[in-house]
């Protein structure tokens, strides 16, 4: 088994990496243009001053699916941006936002209140 050269791993993770931001900062650059500078899940605003928090999602995430018109994206901020791809990681392994595998509680504590209001103690 031979060990990889670590210079080689290097440049590949910095061309990758450089290649990523590129591809990147044309996308966000158009739709920055394109949209509002809206979140489009919780509709927060967002300035100059703190447009970095304000990310490019790409509606079928495929981050080389770039179309000129926009189509397939959509402005969401960190906090939405984090939410959406957790849920997708969460819908691909089977769980749901509703606790999903976890079995739900079987104790109902207010299944007889009704009967023990109808007979409660009288004065």
């Amino acid at each position: 088994m031979t060990t990889p050269d670590p210079d080689r791993l290097d440049r590949i993770v910095a061309e990758a990496r450089r290649a990523a931001e590129t591809r990147a900062q044309g996308y966000r650059e158009q739709a920055l243009k394109l949209y509002p500078w809206v979140c489009g899940r919780c509709g927060r605003t967002f300035t100059r001053t703190n447009l970095r928090e304000l990310t490019v999602h790409h509606r079928n995430h495929d981050h080389d699916h770039n179309p000129p018109d926009g189509s397939n994206w959509e402005l969401l901020c960190l906090y939405c941006h984090d939410n959406e791809h957790q849920r997708q990681l969460e819908a691909a392994s089977g769980r749901t936002g509703s606790g999903g595998g976890i079995a739900g509680a079987t104790h109902s504590p207010f299944a007889d209140l009704k009967a023990l209001l109808a007979g409660g103690r009288k004065k």
